[in-house]
Formats: C-alpha cells, sequence, structure tokens
C-alpha cells in the first residue's frame, strides 16, 4: 500500500503530463484594500490601554477630574521609533527618479517596505512605482536591460509586480496582467521542453541565459503571482509543487537520490545547498513552506508539516539556521513573511518552548538598526553591505512584526 503522500504526488504528476497552458486572468487583479499602518495601529493600541488605565486609577482613587491629555501619551516603543527611522532613511535616499539605486529590485523592495509601513499613498512609494512602470516591457518583464549581467528579467518583474500590486495604482492594471503572463511563461514546463520527468520542471529562475531555475526566484515568482490574484486553478501551481517537493530534504516525496528525512529546503532541484552538500536551511526552509501554502498545500499535509517540524527544531532570530550571518535579512524577510502566511503567532520549538515570533524578531531588529535608521549585514554575501537592500528587508519584516503584536 503506497503512503497518502506518494499517492498525492503520482496524481500531481499525472496531472501535469497532460497538455496544459497557464490562462491569463480574466477578471481585473484585486487592489489591496487600504490598512492603517502598523505603526499607527500599535500605537492606537498602547493609547487604548493606557487611557484604561488612566480610568482604572481615577475610579479608584475616586477622581473626577479627566486626566491631563499628556497622560495617556507614551514614549513610542522601540519597533515603532526604528520604523519611523528606517522610513526617514529610505526617504532620504531615492534618487530623482523614483528610483533607489536605479534598480528595479531594490527600487521595489523598497516601495513595498514604505507601503507597507506609512501606508501605499506615501509619496515616496508612487515615485518608486512610476518608476517601476516605466521600466515596463513590452512582452510584460520588468527590468532594466542596460547591462545583461544584472538585468535578471524574472527576479525583477517578479518584485516590480507585488510592488505596483500593493500600491494599486488602477494606471498599473494591465501592466500588472501583462507582468503576470510574463512570469508565468517563464516557468519551466512543456511549453519549453521539459516534462516532469525532467529534474528542472516546475521552477524558475532567474530569466538569464542560460537559466537554471532555483527556490528563491520560484518564492518570488509564486508570492507576486498570488498577490495578485493568479487563477488558483492555473496548471502554474501544480507544476510548482513537482519543482518544490525536490528542494525538500523529505524522501517520500524526493525523487531525487540526494533526498534526506529532516524536512528542511536547500535552494535547487538538484540538491545545490548554499549551506554546502544537500543541507537544509532556515531561509530556504521558510520560502519553501511559504511556496507550499500558496500553492494550495494545507499546514497539515505531510510535507508542510515536515517543513514546520525543522523550523520548529532550528528556531532562533540571532542567525540565519545553517547559514549564520550569511544572508540574513533576506532571512528576516522570508521568515516573517511565511509565519504571516502560516498563520502561528507563537512557534514552540523542538524542546517545548514557546516563542512569540514577532516579539523575538521585532527586538532582533531595533537591537541591529544602525544610528541613522538603516541596516546592513557585515557579511556582504548576497549584497547585504546594500544599505537600501538591507534596509528594505529589515523594515518589511518590522511592519510584520509590528501588525503580528498589534492584532
Amino acid at each position: 500500500m503506497k503512503p497518502p503522500d506518494r499517492e498525492q504526488e503520482e496524481e500531481n504528476r499525472e496531472q501535469d503530463r497532460k497538455p496544459a497552458t497557464s490562462p491569463a486572468p480574466t477578471e481585473p487583479p484585486r487592489q489591496p484594500a487600504a490598512r492603517t499602518p502598523p505603526a499607527e495601529r500599535l500605537a492606537r493600541r498602547e493609547l487604548l490601554q493606557a487611557a484604561v488605565l488612566l480610568a482604572s486609577a481615577g475610579v479608584a482613587s475616586g477622581a473626577t477630574q479627566p486626566p491631563p491629555a499628556s497622560a495617556g501619551r507614551r514614549k513610542a516603543p522601540a519597533a515603532r521609533e526604528a520604523a519611523r527611522r528606517a522610513v526617514a532613511y529610505l526617504e532620504g535616499t531615492q534618487a530623482p527618479d523614483g528610483s533607489w539605486q536605479h534598480y528595479p529590485g531594490i527600487t521595489a523592495l523598497a516601495v513595498m517596505a514604505l507601503g507597507a509601513a506609512e501606508g501605499v499613498k506615501h509619496p515616496a512609494a508612487h515615485r518608486g512605482a512610476r518608476f517601476l512602470a516605466g521600466m515596463a516591457k513590452p512582452n510584460g518583464a520588468i527590468y532594466d536591460d542596460r547591462d545583461p549581467a544584472r538585468a535578471l528579467p524574472n527576479y525583477n518583474t517578479a518584485l516590480s509586480l507585488t510592488a505596483l500590486a500593493a500600491v494599486g495604482e488602477p494606471a498599473h492594471r494591465e501592466l500588472i496582467r501583462r507582468a503576470q503572463a510574463y512570469l508565468a511563461g517563464s516557468q519551466f514546463d512543456e511549453s519549453h521542453g521539459y516534462s516532469p520527468r525532467d529534474v528542472v520542471y516546475g521552477g524558475i529562475g532567474y530569466g538569464s541565459h542560460p537559466d537554471r531555475p532555483d527556490l528563491s526566484n520560484l518564492q518570488h515568482a509564486l508570492e507576486a503571482l498570488k498577490e495578485t490574484d493568479y487563477p488558483s486553478s492555473a496548471p502554474l501551481w501544480r507544476k510548482a509543487i513537482v519543482f518544490l517537493e525536490r528542494c525538500q530534504n523529505r524522501e517520500p516525496s524526493n525523487d531525487q537520490p540526494w533526498a534526506g528525512t529532516d524536512g528542511g529546503f536547500v535552494y535547487s532541484s538538484d540538491g545545490k545547498s548554499m549551506a554546502g552538500e544537500h543541507r537544509s536551511y532556515g531561509s530556504m526552509t521558510y520560502a519553501g513552506l511559504k511556496s507550499y501554502l500558496y500553492c494550495g498545500l494545507r499546514p497539515s499535509d505531510p510535507r508542510a508539516r515536515a517543513a514546520w517540524t525543522w523550523i520548529r527544531g532550528h528556531y532562533t532570530v540571532a542567525e540565519n539556521p545553517g547559514m549564520g550571518d550569511a544572508g540574513l535579512y533576506y532571512h528576516y524577510h522570508t521568515m516573517s513573511k511565511t509565519l504571516d502566511v502560516y498563520g502561528q503567532r507563537v512557534v514552540i520549538d523542538a524542546a517545548g518552548g514557546r516563542h512569540p515570533w514577532a516579539r523575538d524578531l521585532a527586538a532582533e531588529l531595533v537591537r541591529r538598526q544602525e544610528r541613522e535608521g538603516a541596516w546592513v549585514n557585515k557579511n556582504p554575501r548576497w549584497l547585504e553591505d546594500n544599505r537600501d537592500l538591507v534596509t528594505s528587508y529589515a523594515l518589511l519584516a518590522l511592519t510584520r512584526c509590528m501588525t503580528a503584536i498589534s492584532d
């Protein structure tokens, strides 16, 4: 008798052998509802708590006069102050053309960070969105093609698509549709001559020539498509699961000979791991779990459960598990997004310890912030010596933490 997950795997692959194309969405992409910035929500919650305490104190003392207006005011908590300083830093480094460093990927992350912290109507976020729109190509890709070595069409398109959708300008709806179609068309599948038997099947890479898919680019693309309501019935999601299974150290669902058993994820379906050999590591395991959820797997699915078990066994905010300080802020960004999507406010580690991840991570980010409001990694791997890039990662993670704390 076959294990249930193996039966599901074979069923998925049988479906993937059928000719299929990814249809373009027929409905306009949804515009995200305006949300109160997390710093403001946190402040309102603190003021309400202070008012309740003051009212209680007044009743206990028999006071009849209302307290002075300043009595309910509290010094901004460290997380809110850190976010304010980070916003000021990014506002100060924006170029006159609306970009950050004239690069779509960094600009997109900064736009998302400012929109998350200050609301999508923030002027700098809108200027950045206009820069991104100006980078759009007729085929739907959004990137700068002046330097082929830095073009990375899929990476830049995925981040730009997510940023444009977050800002929500009606004028960008057609750009969003075209970018969706471009990303979906970049998947390694039958349209490019691949079948489910090929190790690269279902993945998405940088879009360079030659190209090879990896989990990092796939997770960016899946997030962009999910955030813009790409049809959940599209074959793209099922095909992506095939690639995700081959990036996971889980023998029952990974048909590659290198697969281990710890449930974590590596960088690519050929077993490549930035942690060496075929070892699982933090940022990719969070990316893999998030991608499974985007593709429709439930947290109770054995594949998602195995990833969650790995996360519980390696929970920390002090480093990128398995990588130390390499890719640390990319890890914080991915970790916070995954835990937000997963819906878990407390991580119970393998020893039974309870960790309110949002408070843990917020405190760690506050501790690591530079005086002028930026963040930077002493380890320059993957451009994490770039303050604009790293500050955008950190501010995105911090605002998610603040939202989780205030909910």
